[in-house]
């Protein structure tokens, strides 16, 4: 699997507590937008991301985002 999943288009809005989340990056976690290990066997890996103040995230939903696991709008652009 090269390109990964893209579990939605449209972003994850949370509000989160402070705290080290696992941010799953391959696309098929039935936990999204977090890592359950459903990647094992894929080449990705969770992109561990440490929040250091409670605040709203916009965690990534299509998986294409240049900015790791926050959403950037690339969703906007996919077919």
């Amino acid at each position: 699997m090269s390109e990964p999943i893209i579990a939605q288009k449209f972003p994850y809005v949370q509000d989160m507590q402070p705290g080290s989340f696992y941010f799953c990056t391959c696309g098929k976690s039935k936990g999204q937008p977090f890592c359950d290990g459903s990647h094992k066997g894929s080449g990705f890996a969770p992109l561990k991301t440490d929040l250091t103040v409670a605040k709203k995230v916009a965690w990534c939903g299509c998986k294409h985002s240049k900015n790791g696991a926050f959403c950037d709008g690339s969703h906007t652009k996919l077919g």
